[in-house]
């Protein structure tokens, strides 16, 4: 099913955990990508080498080390400039993860000290979510309701998992529209280019959770026609504690700090402070140097294989996998049971059986590594009546011979309950 001009077996050399075995002798099969994913050893020996022979702090030390270390932590930044299309360097700011991008957005609505009107936020006005989104596009909303007296609104989801798009939902009262550009559970991709005209056409800013979708598809932040996108280091081969918020310049110049601290300073009074220029206006304090540089050989990592190329093996894959699963008894789809506008994340529930039995049993018994629970979505799984759901999520670096093995060992789950 894969492309033949996609070496997968190549890419696995690639990555030094395929290399172990489980207990047992049981090789390790690694469906878990949309939690985390697995590195190269491109992004590792990046990593090491800037820690062995060319760490110190970034834009402040006057000396060879601190030139080496801020040049390799800027070219990062190029790099990742690069790699969503964004229009300039100074719209890419470097955050710990996708959850503090979407909060540091957050605090600027209804913030005092941003007199903007598109920032401005009160009883009376309203931000729209979904239903399928992660809790960290859920929980920074609520906070700000809670602080402004502003009503949360959201669109529901279907009974195949796609958005319940109503453009009503989006009123002149309506400030902002965040919701994920694909779905962690459902695998859902959204109609991002009409829920963003319909925001812009009343006035609204919209952003995009972008996790899912920029380790997996060509994604240029331009044309998608949002005005922020949160995404994160660790599920696209990088290490964690790096993400990324992207946003429009003249938004984020309008935009007051998130942190304070050193750096994003640019002089300092006991009684006030002014700061410094965009990006760094939002990276207070010592930022994650190594973490940064190794999110930057990644998307290196992940353009020399091709995000193209990418693309199609996971269509290949999850094509490969929805046939597949549909042979398994009890076994039911939580999301599209298609490959139209989805991407490479099947979540599913097995009649009369929790879905924390399913991966104990596949982890025990067949080195099978799923993730189970309410992967961070708890009011989707509200949604559609269950507490759980076993997810398998893929990847570059998977085959269709390890979707064999997801199979033989639902089979045998099937039958220790029967």
């Amino acid at each position: 099913m894969t492309s033949t001009s996609f070496d997968v077996e190549r890419i696995r050399k690639d990555f030094p955990i395929f290399s172990r075995e489980l207990p047992d002798g049981r090789p390790l099969v690694y469906l878990d990508s949309g939690n985390s994913s697995q590195k190269p050893a491109q992004v590792i020996e990046t990593m090491r080498e800037h820690f062995a022979m060319h760490y110190s702090n970034v834009g402040r030390a006057m000396h060879v080390l601190g030139a080496e270390s801020t040049d390799a932590y800027e070219n990062a930044r190029d790099t990742i400039t690069g790699f969503v299309g964004a229009p300039a360097r100074d719209e890419i700011v470097f955050t710990k993860n996708a959850s503090e991008a979407l909060n540091l957005v957050a605090y600027s609505f209804g913030n005092p000290a941003n007199t903007d009107p598109r920032f401005t936020l009160g009883p009376g006005d309203e931000i729209v979510i979904s239903e399928m989104e992660h809790h960290s596009n859920i929980v920074p909303w609520q906070l700000l309701v809670q602080r402004t007296g502003a009503t949360l609104k959201w669109f529901g989801v279907t009974d195949d998992g796609r958005l319940d798009y109503d453009p009503a939902v989006i009123t002149e009262r309506t400030k902002i529209v965040s919701i994920t550009h694909q779905s962690n559970v459902l695998g859902t991709v959204n109609p991002v280019a009409e829920v963003a005209g319909r925001a812009h056409e009343v006035g609204a800013l919209i952003m995009l959770d972008a996790s899912q979708s920029v380790p997996h598809h060509p994604v240029n932040v331009t044309e998608l026609g949002a005005d922020f996108v949160a995404f994160t280091g660790h599920k696209m081969v990088g290490p964690s504690g790096i993400g990324v918020l992207w946003g429009r310049s003249e938004l984020l110049e309008a935009m007051p700090p998130f942190l304070g601290g050193g750096e994003m300073i640019e002089a300092v009074w006991m009684d006030h402070s002014t700061y410094a220029p965009i990006p760094h206006k939002f990276e207070a304090g010592t930022p994650p140097i190594v973490e940064a540089i190794g999110l930057g050989a990644a998307a290196d990592y992940l353009t020399e294989v091709g995000m193209e190329a990418i693309e199609a093996h996971e269509r290949a894959l999850t094509a490969y996998a929805l046939d597949a699963l549909r042979e398994v008894p009890g076994l039911r789809f939580i999301g599209p049971d298609s490959l139209e506008r989805r991407g490479g994340t099947v979540s599913f529930t097995m009649e009369g059986i929790h879905p924390h039995d399913v991966g104990q049993i596949l982890d025990d018994r067949f080195g099978v590594a799923v993730r189970v629970g309410h992967h961070c979505a708890r009011p989707l799984h509200l949604r559609f009546g269950i507490p759980a759901t076993t997810r398998a999520s893929f990847y570059l670096y998977n085959t269709t011979g390890e979707i064999d093995a997801l199979v033989r060992g639902l089979h045998h789950v099937q039958k220790v309950f029967a």
